[in-house]
C-alpha cells in the first residue's frame, strides 16, 4: 500500500463508518416494516392492502427509493475513498455486488408484486385464496431478503477492523 497517509485512512474510516451506520439505519427500517407493517397488510388481502395506499404522507415506495439511493451513493463513495486499501476495497466491492444482487431481486420481484397489490380491488373468493398464497410467499421471501441485507451490512464491520489494523500497522 503506497502513499497512504493518516488523512487518507481517516477519510476511509469515516466513509466506511458512515456507510455502516446508514446501512444499519436502513436495516432498522426494514426490520420495522417486516415485523410490524408486513404482517398487517398481508393479513387479509385484498382488504388489508388499504394499508399500502398512499393516503397519509410519504409512501413506502418513495421512502425506500430515496433511502436506498442515498445509501448506494454513500456506498460508492466509500469504495472510492478506500480504493488504495486493497483488502478493504475488495471487501467493499464484494459486499456492494451482494447488495446490488439483492437490490436487483427487489426490483425484479418485490417491487412489481407489491405495486400490483396496491392496485388490486376485491375479487372472487378463488382469487382471494390465490392472493393469500401470493402475499404469504412475498412475506416469506421478504424474510430472506431482509436477512441478506443484514448479512451484507454485518460484513462491513470486519472491514472497519481491517482499517484500524492497517492504521496501527502503518502508523503504530
Amino acid at each position: 500500500m503506497e502513499n497512504i497517509t493518516t488523512d487518507y485512512l481517516l477519510r476511509a474510516e469515516c466513509w466506511l463508518f458512515f456507510n455502516t451506520l446508514v446501512y444499519f439505519l436502513m436495516n432498522g427500517a426494514q426490520l420495522f416494516e417486516t415485523l410490524v407493517l408486513v404482517p398487517k397488510w398481508t393479513a387479509a388481502p385484498p382488504q388489508s392492502f388499504n394499508l399500502l395506499a398512499d393516503k397519509n404522507g410519504v409512501s413506502l415506495k418513495t421512502f425506500w427509493t430515496v433511502f436506498h439511493s442515498i445509501h448506494e451513493v454513500i456506498f460508492i463513495l466509500t469504495i472510492i475513498f478506500s480504493w488504495k486499501l486493497p483488502p478493504v476495497r475488495n471487501g467493499l466491492l464484494f459486499l456492494f455486488a451482494a447488495h446490488f444482487a439483492v437490490r436487483a431481486w427487489t426490483l425484479a420481484y418485490f417491487a412489481p408484486v407489491i405495486i400490483g397489490f396496491e392496485k388490486m380491488i376485491a375479487g372472487t373468493v378463488a382469487e382471494q385464496e390465490n392472493l393469500g398464497r401470493k402475499t404469504a410467499q412475498w412475506r416469506k421471501l421478504n424474510y430472506i431478503r431482509v436477512g441478506l441485507f443484514i448479512a451484507v451490512s454485518l460484513g462491513l464491520i470486519p472491514l472497519l477492523w481491517q482499517l484500524f489494523h492497517i492504521q496501527a500497522t502503518l502508523f503504530g
